[in-house]
């Protein structure tokens, strides 16, 4: 560690799924990076940060961070032989769902953070599923061996425990995202769901992803919003949080509206660029959210937009229940009437639903610090020692 006047420079490489143009993780790269600053000039430590990428070039442009490619052995070597600490996080990074590589990949990531004697942190993670038990140890062994360990809910810490990894070391936080600002000109952008005239028709956000291989889950979705479009007026705005593959969901969906919509409604597709806090700003100007992404969910929960979850995995479930919500409805089923009514219900009753889940939203965005501030604490101590 450098020292820089009275601030301590810390150079901190952090591992995720970064530089795949991903909205979701994208947010949690820049939340982790605007936390890190902010608890950093609060502790007097200056970090610089370097991100493994799938496209160190982008990232750099788009953080003004250093970047390395995450999957070329020598830049990662080197990258992590010449820092002070490794952050391992967030999001779902410690999972099988997605295939066998992802594990070791990432727990890989930590091993050789540790055996160079880098401190290591875990930084919010999704832990789970893990259906490949031999993996087990693999993710015990280098949480064991990390100096602070997060979990973005409590099933993954249960997870964790199960693994071995003794619950005392495990600190349950909510994911990063929640305290992601909206970009420094939101205000001349319209942030926040409009004012409207009695006869507007509002805004419902909708983010989808293909899941089932045979389309069935996004017919369901599109039967459920024709129903809400046939109902009443709605815009629906069709938000693709990773392109390409979430664009060509929506617009799928959107052919099976046509001809379907009521009297006032439209659907459009909304194209909000890479940037995470734009697309922040866009979930800011719904008025209701009907989302499948995990980050589509937290992005309306941090701007207090009410909102619709549609599960196709726990962590769908894990986030809604800590905001005393249940999904409407599951990859395998979804009611096309019931959904029109309740999403009826949160359009008239906004202000209602917000007076309601707004002091748990809140204590979430003030709880999306404690990693940045245990991290910056540990190594100021480092510093200091």
């Amino acid at each position: 560690m450098a020292e820089s006047g009275r601030e301590k420079a810390c150079r901190i490489v952090i591992s995720g799924y970064y530089g795949f143009r991903n909205s979701g993780d994208e947010a949690v790269l820049r939340s982790i990076l605007l936390a890190l600053q902010e608890q950093g000039e609060q502790l007097g430590v200056r970090f610089e940060p370097v991100v493994l990428s799938a496209d160190p070039a982008w990232t750099a442009q788009m953080y003004g961070v250093e970047a390395v490619p995450r999957m070329h052995p020598q830049s990662l070597l080197r990258a992590i032989r010449s820092c002070d600490a490794l952050i391992s996080g967030g999001g779902s990074l410690l999972q099988d769902a997605t295939g066998a590589k992802t594990i070791p990949y990432y727990t890989g990531v930590l091993k050789l953070a540790q055996w160079l004697r880098k401190p290591t942190f875990i930084y919010s993670q999704g832990v789970g599923p893990v259906n490949r038990r031999w993996m087990d140890p693999l993710i015990a062994n280098v949480m064991k061996k990390s100096k602070y360990i997060s979990v973005r809910d409590a099933e993954s810490g249960k997870l964790l425990e199960r693994m071995g990894v003794p619950a005392s070391r495990i600190e349950v936080v909510p994911d990063p995202v929640m305290g992601l600002p909206l970009p420094a000109d939101a205000a001349a952008h319209g942030a926040g769901a409009p004012a409207r005239a009695a006869d507007s028709a509002p805004v419902v956000g909708v983010s989808l992803r293909r899941w089932r291989s045979d389309g069935a889950d996004l017919d369901r979705a599109a039967d459920a919003l024709a129903a809400l479009a046939a109902s009443r007026p709605v815009r629906l705005r069709f938000l693709p949080f990773h392109t390409p593959d979430d664009a060509e969901a929506s617009q799928y969906v959107m052919e099976r509206l046509k001809g379907r919509l009521g009297a006032g409604s439209a659907a459009e597709l909304a194209q909000p660029g890479d940037d995470p806090q734009r697309m922040l700003l866009e979930v800011s100007r719904c008025d209701l959210l009907f989302g499948m992404r995990l980050h589509a969910l937290i992005y309306a929960a941090n701007q207090q937009v009410p909102m619709l979850g549609l599960s196709y995995d726990p962590k769908i479930d894990q986030f809604l229940a800590r905001l005393g919500l249940t999904a409407i409805g599951t990859t395998e089923a979804l009611k096309a009437e019931a959904f029109a009514a309740e999403a009826g219900r949160l359009l008239d009753g906004r202000d209602d639903w917000i007076k309601e889940h707004s002091g748990a939203i809140e204590r979430l965005r003030q709880q999306s610090q404690q990693p940045a501030k245990q991290i910056a604490e540990l190594l100021r101590q480092t510093i200091l020692r």
